[in-house]
């Protein structure tokens, strides 16, 4: 797992190990920024169920003003700090070790990217996606990483489904205020 491009492009990031550990593919990771290339510079990013932080350190890498990284693992949020560092990119980031939902029914911050990839298949998904509204800009983008056979809801309060991208048995599906569709 890499940085695939910007100022930390080629830095090689640790990941945790095990059966129940899936890190975003470079595919799917490229597909993401190809996405949303033209909405990261200056911006602020938060990956919930950060993982290894790949994501939101890819989106500094790119530009983004900030990143909020939140992860209920303690051996997650460790990666996360052990990456930003090894990326030089640990300034403009914020990193919570606690429980997505709570992060998302206490703060308080809005985001212009949010992008959510929780376990597969455990509703943590459609539970983020009630409260996430609640965190992201009007301009803003919710991109959520899933199974294809994973249906998701059209609409998440002022919010709609934009687009779905297929790739092999991952979609991404992102989601965009009403006024901005």
């Amino acid at each position: 797992m890499r940085v695939i491009t910007g100022t930390a492009k080629g830095r090689q990031l640790e990941t945790l190990s095990g059966e129940d550990v899936r890190p975003t593919t470079d595919r799917i990771k490229e597909a993401v920024f190809s996405i949303v290339q033209f909405q990261i510079q200056g911006r602020s990013f938060l990956d919930l169920f950060a993982g290894s932080g790949q994501m939101g350190i890819e989106a500094l890498s790119r530009g983004a003003e900030s990143a909020t990284f939140v992860d209920n693992r303690r051996q997650s949020v460790e990666i996360v700090k052990k990456n930003l560092e090894k990326t030089n990119l640990s300034a403009n980031a914020k990193v919570f070790n606690m429980d997505s939902l709570s992060f998302l029914s206490m703060k308080k911050d809005s985001y212009d990217l949010v992008f959510l990839d929780p376990p597969y298949k455990t509703g943590l998904l459609q539970s983020a996606l009630e409260s996430v509204t609640g965190v992201v800009k009007k301009s803003g983008i919710i991109i959520c990483e899933n199974p294809v056979d994973e249906q998701l809801p059209e609409q998440l309060s002022d919010f709609l489904l934009d687009r779905a991208y297929r790739y092999g048995k991952i979609k991404i599906t992102t989601y965009k205020h009403r006024d901005f569709i």
